[in-house]
């Protein structure tokens, strides 16, 4: 009887194991070049199960892509004697240059307000200050964002098959921002998280550019005088060439 029941529970699934994700990225690289005019990256995966589907309990996948973090300086304007002049200002220290989110359902279904809380998945919660002083900034950073591309949120745009496989493209604006790029992968049931998978893309310069961003960074004098040097000389080139084109 006793190896009767311990083999029954040896056939039972693992608690907490029943649900992983395996995804892949189209690309692990980006190189910014001359002509670079932005990019799609492809995110794609599968739910690996330990058991069969749970019927009834709707499962749903967020991703996220998060930019290199930078330090900046948030201004607001007062209008004082007529004149708009800048007022407060304040240091909310390193923000995302770029965040994207995605999701198979809208936000509000998929994740619940705690998970949210704890993880810091959507934009709200990645922009949210210590104290109440400092979210009219923040919240203009995130309006800021979103109105040149580098922030924005495409609910209801993984497509997810049979709850099993899924695949989305996020786009790279032109202006990016060279560091590493941290992807987030969340699998959730009812809301709540049960799988995350970290994925990275590496945003380099290549080519003449990776060249002039070393020079000056590394040999900023050198740089400096060369720069100089091929300022004067276009300088006298085009006046040289007006020159023989009135005689």
């Amino acid at each position: 009887m006793k190896r009767l029941i311990l083999a029954l529970l040896l056939l039972l699934p693992l608690p907490g194991a029943a649900e992983e994700i395996v995804a892949g990225l189209s690309q692990s690289s980006v190189s910014i070049t001359a002509d670079y005019a932005g990019s799609e990256i492809l995110i794609y995966g599968a739910v690996k199960r330990e058991a069969p589907i749970a019927p009834g309990r709707g499962l749903r996948v967020i991703i996220t892509v998060e930019g290199p973090r930078l330090p900046i300086v948030v201004r607001r304007k007062e209008r004082s004697w007529g004149i708009w002049m800048n007022d407060d200002r304040l240091r909310p220290g390193p923000v995302p240059s770029f965040y994207a989110v995605a999701s198979s359902a809208p936000l509000d279904v998929a994740l619940l307000p705690e998970e949210d809380l704890r993880r810091a998945i959507t934009l709200p919660r990645i922009l949210r200050g210590e104290d109440n002083t400092a979210q009219p900034f923040l919240d203009a950073v995130e309006r800021i964002g979103r109105a040149e591309g580098r922030y924005f949120v495409q609910e209801n745009s993984i497509a997810l098959t049979e709850e099993t496989l899924f695949r989305t493209d996020v786009g790279l604006p032109s202006d990016l921002t060279e560091g590493n790029y941290t992807v987030r992968l969340f699998l959730t049931r009812e809301g709540r998280v049960i799988d995350e998978v970290k994925r990275t893309i590496w945003v380099r310069k290549a080519g003449l550019e990776r060249f002039l961003y070393e020079a000056a960074h590394q040999w900023p004098l050198l740089y400096g005088l060369a720069s100089l040097m091929l300022a004067g000389l276009a300088g006298w080139g085009a006046a040289a060439l007006f020159a023989r084109l009135r005689w």
